[in-house]
């Protein structure tokens, strides 16, 4: 009995993988909700918590909130034409030109505030956050309906 070798002769299943359809994983969908509150959330509360004038809070809050329309109809006009949807040249540049309009706005604004170097790298990482972290919810959330749709 030198050197016996032994076989497993037993037949595993092997599980096939499922066809690709480019579905965002549920993990994904979670850390792209997850930044967009957590951006949202962080600013906010350094607005509340900030000690400027009531005026100042509402032009940051409203730069957020333009800030996170326009990138999601900037995504929704970049998804459309992609499918096949008619979108406008007009509404396509529109689209472009609120999302740079706001984050021009936001850096004036910061620029401009009386602020510690460290609070206005807050807001404006904050607001880059929510920014990027909304198209990534828009994109799930189109490719979720369009696969749904399209692989029944």
């Amino acid at each position: 009995m030198e050197h016996q070798v032994t076989y497993n002769t037993e037949k595993k299943e092997v599980k096939k993988p499922e066809a690709f359809t480019g579905k965002p994983t549920a993990p994904f969908i979670a850390a792209s909700w997850t930044a967009l509150l957590i951006g949202m959330v962080s600013y906010c509360v350094g607005l509340w918590q900030s000690e400027m004038l009531l005026n100042e809070r509402g032009y940051y809050f409203v730069i957020l909130l333009f800030g996170l329309f326009s990138v999601i109809s900037v995504q929704k006009a970049v998804r459309d034409k992609q499918e096949g949807v008619a979108v406008t040249d007009m509404y396509y540049g529109i689209s472009w030109f609120v999302t740079i309009a706001s984050l021009v706005l936001l850096v004036i604004g910061l620029w401009n505030a009386d602020l510690w170097p460290s609070e206005k790298g807050f807001y404006g990482m904050s607001f880059l956050l929510s920014l990027f972290a909304a198209i990534a919810v828009q994109k799930n959330t189109r490719d979720v309906k369009f696969i749904d749709d399209n692989w029944k």
